[in-house]
C-alpha cells in the first residue's frame, strides 16, 4: 500500500509548518552539537594527543580495533547464517497445512519475537556457563549468537510468510495445475520467488543483527565495543576510542544499507515486488 493511501498530501500551511519544524530541528541539532564540542574541549578530549595514536600507533588497530571488528563480524556472520536457517524452517512451518506444525511454529516464532534480545543473550550465556556445554572462552560467543539467532530468526520467519502471501495466487495455481503437490509448489515455485522479493528486507534485518551484536558487551563477549573500552583505558582516550568505534559501526551498517538499496533497485528494475517488513497475513485454513 502506498503512503498516499495512508496520508493526505500536505497543503500549503502544512508544508510551511513542516519547513518551520525542520529548521527548528536543525537548530536544536546544531545547539546540541555545539554543547557537546564545548564539553569535549573542556575535558581536553579534542586535543591532538588524544587522537594521535589512531594514526601513529599500529597497535591501536592491530591489538584492539581490528580484534573488535573480527569479534563483531564473527558473531554477526554466524548469527545471520543460523537466523536465516531458523527463519526458513519456522516460516515454512507457519505455512504448513498441518495444523499441529503450524500451531507449534507460530508459538515458537511469537514467543521469541516477544522476548528482548538482551534477556535471551544473558539467559543462554548463564545456561552455557553453568552446564559446561561450551568452554568458558566460547560461552560468550554462543550466548550472543543464540540471542541474535532466536529473535532475528523469528522476524525472518515472518518475512518468509509475508513473502509467500505477497505472490499472486496464480503462482500456486500454476504449480498445482502441472501436478505438483502443495509442498512441492511451495518449495519449488513460491519460496524462490518470495526469497527474491524479500532480499532488501532481509538485508535490512542483517543490519539489525550487526548492530545488536554490540549487546554482547553485557556478557563480556569481546566485540568492537568492549575492545574500544580496553583501548580507551590503555591510551587514556576513552571518548575518542568510543567515537572511532561508533564510526566503524556506522561504516559497516552504511555498507549493508547501500547493498540493500542496490538490491532493491535491481529488483524494482525487473518489475518484482520487494518487501520491507513483515506484514499481517491471513491464517491458512
Amino acid at each position: 500500500m502506498s503512503t498516499s493511501a495512508l496520508f493526505d498530501a500536505p497543503g500549503p500551511r502544512a508544508r510551511r509548518r513542516h519547513a518551520v519544524l525542520a529548521v527548528l530541528g536543525v537548530l536544536v541539532v546544531i545547539a546540541v552539537g555545539y554543547v557537546v564540542v564545548r564539553k569535549m574541549q573542556d575535558a581536553s578530549q579534542l586535543h591532538g594527543a588524544m587522537w594521535k595514536p589512531f594514526v601513529t600507533d599500529r597497535s591501536v588497530w592491530r591489538d584492539y580495533l581490528l580484534l573488535g571488528l573480527w569479534g563483531t563480524l564473527k558473531a554477526a556472520v554466524i548469527s545471520i547464517t543460523l537466523a536465516v536457517a531458523f527463519g526458513l524452517l519456522f516460516g515454512i512451518g507457519r505455512l504448513s497445512r498441518n495444523r499441529a506444525v503450524r500451531w507449534l511454529s507460530s508459538l515458537v516464532v511469537e514467543f521469541f519475537r516477544s522476548v528482548p534480545v538482551l534477556i535471551m543473550m544473558i539467559a543462554s550465556y548463564g545456561y552455557y556457563s553453568r552446564s559446561g556445554l561450551f568452554s568458558s572462552e566460547t560461552a560468550p560467543l554462543a550466548g550472543v549468537v543464540t540471542g541474535l539467532t532466536l529473535y532475528n530468526g523469528s522476524v525472518i520467519a515472518e518475512l518468509v510468510r509475508s513473502g509467500v502471501f505477497s505472490l499472486p495466487k496464480g503462482q500456486a495455481e500454476a504449480g498445482l495445475s502441472v501436478g505438483l503437490t502443495q509442498a512441492q509448489t511451495l518449495r519449488s515455485v513460491q519460496l524462490p520467488q518470495a526469497i527474491t522479493a524479500m532480499l532488501p528486507a532481509l538485508i535490512g534485518q542483517f543490519v539489525v543483527i550487526l548492530k545488536d551484536s554490540a549487546l554482547g558487551y553485557s556478557i563480556t563477549y569481546a566485540e568492537l565495543l568492549i575492545w574500544s573500552k580496553t583501548l580507551g583505558s590503555a591510551f587514556a582516550n576513552t571518548l575518542p576510542a568510543y567515537i572511532v568505534a561508533a564510526a566503524l559501526f556506522i561504516l559497516l551498517n552504511f555498507t549493508l544499507t547501500v547493498l540493500a538499496g542496490k538490491v532493491e533497485k535491481r529488483l524494482s528494475a525487473r518489475g518484482r515486488t520487494t518487501i520491507h517488513e513483515a506484514a499481517p497475513v491471513p491464517t491458512p485454513a
